[in-house]
């Protein structure tokens, strides 16, 4: 059969098995996430499909274990969004580093506590260069200042390395404690006698880390195919084409991310949630192409959530518009789902919003589908090509307990709720 055949007749065999997905979860953190890991096998090459499609049921099961880990970690729920509007009003935010470590350098604080109990805050105002577009080049200048109106200029590049060699190390422990030392070998001043204590506080991440999680999943999964390690693709995949899929969705690249600040609560899992699971199975095309290699993953990743945020405003405005002139006591409807009956939005509500949108739904379910493949992809061609059937994964790893399922059961999110 021709690898084009091949892929349609697979596809087609996809729909028709998995529309009777039992639909655990109508977000797209649980139906939509796992039709969309699914799909993402069939954009694959001939060298790469028969792994992936042997293991096509693991990848679609635990291509919800990113939100289950929300109810385990504290530190998981940043990871799925990012309010690039926190930052300003912008089309490309420039003003916001592209990497992680420059990131929380741009909006750190050292509390220097003196023995005496007085404390003096430390911020960064600005990182300068003489020509604009080399800001975050390791020649650039980071200017701060104090709560008591001291003034510094140090070296990015020696910040950095400090940044890498101190706070890193500690940066999921509840405090980051550094040294008098480790400050005074990049030229910062600080008393004759040592602090009583110095500590980071970082407030960039609470605002999502998105963009920059997935160049580090993109790296992970490069380097486990690099090793040949077979049950770290199969979950690095799978989590990967979680937060793909998350960058996809406009309401995960803005503070009003349910819409709460306009009057709009709930609308998140209106558009994520609800039009797929009335239209996905029925109207959305799947024919996406096939998996393209990614020259720039970092570009790449932050054009997915530039694009992302700019169709913000019209998933605020449609809704609103729809909203009000649509009977209100055609908008909400009761509906059976896994033997409770709940209160959601009605289907021809949706089909009327979906309409307004001219079909942004699907279009971001497709590209999301296109991306996922593309990443998987392009990861395995920068590990050199290694041959995948020559891989299995350990019996154990279908076998093990999931202990995020016992996480789920037993608790709540730790973090962000946006639905």
């Amino acid at each position: 059969m021709k690898p084009f055949h091949f892929l349609l007749a697979g596809v087609a065999c996809l729909i028709l098995t998995s529309a009777t997905l039992p639909l655990d979860d109508p977000q797209w953190g649980f139906f939509g996430h796992r039709r969309i890991n699914r799909l993402a096998v069939f954009t694959l090459d001939q060298e790469m499909m028969p792994f992936f499609r042997a293991n096509i049921e693991w990848l679609t099961d635990h291509a919800v274990d990113p939100d289950k880990r929300r109810y385990a970690s504290k530190f998981e729920a940043v990871r799925h969004y990012i309010d690039l509007d926190h930052w300003g009003e912008s089309k490309t935010f420039p003003d916001v580093p592209r990497t992680y470590t420059d990131a929380q350098i741009w909006k750190a604080e050292l509390v220097i506590v003196e023995k005496g109990r007085d404390t003096t805050f430390w911020k960064v105002q600005e990182i300068t260069h003489p020509a604009p577009e080399r800001r975050f080049y390791p020649d650039s200048r980071v200017q701060m200042s104090s709560s008591k109106g001291k003034r510094l200029e140090l070296q990015l590049a020696s910040y950095r390395d400090f940044w890498f060699n101190n706070v890193w190390p500690q940066f999921y422990e509840d405090r980051i404690v550094l040294s008098p030392d480790s400050l005074r070998a990049i030229g910062f001043p600080l008393p004759g006698e040592n602090p009583k204590e110095i500590y980071v506080r970082e407030h960039f991440s609470e605002f999502g880390i998105l963009p920059y999680h997935l160049e580090s999943m993109h790296k992970r999964i490069t380097q486990a195919f690099v090793d040949e390690d077979t049950d770290k693709i199969l979950r690095l995949c799978a989590e990967m084409g979680h937060y793909v899929g998350d960058a996809h969705v406009p309401l995960h690249t803005t503070e009003n991310y349910n819409g709460q600040m306009t009057g709009q609560t709930g609308i998140h899992g209106f558009w994520e949630s609800r039009i797929p699971e009335l239209f996905a199975d029925d109207t959305y095309d799947y024919f996406v192409g096939k998996a393209r290699y990614i020259e720039n993953p970092r570009d790449y990743y932050w054009g997915i959530v530039l694009k992302s945020h700019s169709l913000v405003d019209s998933v605020l405005r449609t809704e609103q518009r729809l909203r009000d002139t649509y009977p209100i006591d055609q908008q909400m409807c009761f509906d059976e789902r896994s033997g409770r009956t709940i209160k959601t939005q009605c289907a021809e509500f949706a089909a009327a919003w979906d309409k307004e949108m001219q079909g942004m739904v699907e279009e971001r379910f497709r590209a999301a589908i296109l991306s996922i493949g593309s990443v998987w992809y392009t990861c395995w061609v920068d590990a050199g090509q290694p041959d995948l059937n020559r891989l299995s994964p350990d019996p154990i790893i279908y076998a093990k307990s999931d202990t995020l399922d016992k996480a789920v059961q037993g608790g709540e999110i730790k973090g962000r709720v946006h639905d």
